[in-house]
């Protein structure tokens, strides 16, 4: 299996890459300048353990084109539907799983919704029904997902219109080893994007005793 991550260099690409990787997914890094993606990937490759996928870098098109079905999106918002509007030809026949939140541009303890909703809404206007977008993979620490050390210490929260392209998508983060719940459609993901900033708000707090928390669904003990 091969899955792209566009906006790979990125730190929540590159944690997301190097678990992927570690997972046994061939994973192709994408960004705007594709010798730079290649870079990356190989100062990441070094960080990996023996047996682990391949991670390669490439041009945002190639990566797309490179993909087998699933194309991560982990660009700033404000590059979000400038990057979709320009990849659409390409990710005919794929599934977009867009972990992209639409935080304040100038105070990452606040969410600025776009006018459809939720940066899974707006994806899904863009693309048009035919390709599928799946929000998934929002509240997870970047810190984290970079520390291959640390277990993820969150639930993932996932939510598309599809409920088969949720079902593939769930599967595919069940290889981090992590528990995935299906949040319903995109709609939900006006709540699931939402929490990042309350977590960015509690993760820098002096008042509170850690950093890089997540979120999970606890069963009751009775």
């Amino acid at each position: 299996m091969t899955i792209a991550i566009l906006g790979g260099t990125g730190p929540q690409g590159q944690g997301l890459a190097l678990r992927f990787a570690r997972a046994g997914v061939r994973v192709v890094l994408g960004s705007r300048d594709g010798a730079r993606a290649a870079e990356i990937a190989s100062e990441l490759a070094a960080k990996l353990p023996a047996g682990s996928a391949e991670i390669a870098g490439m041009d945002n098109l190639a990566a797309t084109e490179a993909a087998e079905e699933f194309v991560i999106l982990a660009v700033p918002f404000s590059a979000h539907n400038a990057t979709l509007e320009a990849l659409k030809p390409v990710l005919e026949g794929k599934i977009l799983v867009d972990i992209v939140v639409p935080l304040a541009p100038n105070d990452p303890k606040l969410v600025e919704m776009p006018p459809e909703g939720s940066a899974t809404e707006a994806a899904q206007a863009l693309l048009g029904p035919d390709i599928p977008v799946i929000g998934a993979l929002h509240n997870v620490s970047a810190v984290t997902l970079n520390n291959l050390e640390w277990k993820i210490n969150c639930d993932i929260l996932i939510c598309g219109n599809s409920l088969d392209a949720r079902k593939k998508v769930m599967a595919l983060v069940d290889k981090l080893e992590v528990q995935t719940y299906n949040a319903g459609n995109a709609q939900a993901a006006r709540c699931i994007e939402a929490i990042t900033p309350i977590l960015i708000r509690q993760n820098i707090s002096k008042a509170v005793p850690f950093t890089h928390a997540g979120i999970k669904i606890w069963a009751p003990d009775h």
